[in-house]
């Protein structure tokens, strides 16, 4: 038994397939309801639940041979934080995998991740990677760089249902990007390559691109126009500024926005695919190519 934590996810709605067509059972712990069970058919259990709750997080760790965490508090949802869920969530995780004898952990982190960075995102799995390591427990962790599926949705489904899209920032900054289906081949190989056990894998893309970019190629992969505008850097620190005390997720994810749009955020792939040359390399205009269909 797989235990896929996050599992209605970006990554993990992409990851169950590939497990399940090897004949794996799998273990889903996930918050929000999602169509895994009903796609996938009996070899998928979900549980629901929150890894915040160490009750809860014992119960899914029961007979499980590998734990891969694919969770995340980043986002809109202002219940949740990266403190919350990336790093006490995962060492709910890690201590119950410990205590049931859990052969494998796979944890997804991010790239860059460290103490000192200016998101709290990274922050948070950087905790998550120090505790895992200290545990005594066989571990993959694995740092993707930004998912490309997630960004097309910020940016370019709003062009589709709408008609205009907004970017924070410039725009200018270059950005590695990754497909999360790329990503979900990384974890699906570490699940049984052993000599993936105790190693760090840093997976980007084969493209950094600016947010301009990427909205310039969805839509010329759709041929869909519409308006593109921006919000100012300067406005941006003011929005931080102020919502920090009303609404911190908001605010929060405004300032990741800032660095994201201020500081370097690229990366070379290339070392890490020619060590590993069976996992797909997709680029963006995969993605919107394979999500949104063409509106020419």
């Amino acid at each position: 038994m797989i235990l896929v934590a996050g599992g209605n996810g970006t990554l993990g709605t992409r990851l169950l397939p590939l497990l399940t067509d090897r004949g794996l059972d799998v273990r889903i712990l996930s918050r929000r309801q999602g169509k895994a069970p009903q796609l996938l058919g009996d070899r998928v259990e979900i549980l629901d639940g929150d890894v915040r709750d160490p009750r809860i997080v014992e119960q899914a760790v029961a007979g499980v041979r590998t734990v891969i965490s694919a969770i995340t508090g980043f986002g809109m949802d202002r219940d949740v934080s990266p403190r919350t869920v990336d790093w006490e969530g995962n060492a709910n995780l890690i201590r119950a995998a410990k205590t049931a004898g859990v052969e494998h952990f796979i944890l997804l982190s991010v790239c860059q991740a460290r103490p000192d960075h200016p998101i709290e995102l990274f922050r948070m799995k950087n905790r998550a990677e120090e505790a895992l390591r200290a545990s005594g427990l066989a571990w993959t962790i694995i740092r993707p760089t930004a998912y490309l599926e997630t960004w097309v949705g910020i940016l370019g489904a709003p062009l589709l249902t709408t008609g205009c899209t907004r970017i924070f920032g410039r725009g200018e900054n270059p950005i590695n990007f990754v497909s999360a289906d790329d990503v979900a081949g990384f974890v699906d190989l570490a699940v049984s390559d052993h000599d993936m056990r105790l190693v760090t894998v840093e997976v980007g893309g084969p493209e950094n691109l600016t947010m301009n970019q990427l909205v310039e190629t969805f839509q010329a992969s759709t041929g869909v126009g519409g308006k593109v505008s921006h919000i100012p850097l300067p406005t941006m620190r003011v929005m931080a500024a102020v919502l920090r005390r009303f609404n911190p997720t908001m605010a929060g994810l405004t300032a990741a926005a800032i660095v994201m749009d201020t500081t370097d955020m690229t990366f070379d792939a290339s070392a890490t695919r020619s060590l590993y040359p069976s996992i797909p390399v997709t680029r963006l205009a995969d993605v919107v190519r394979k999500d949104d269909a063409p509106r020419s």
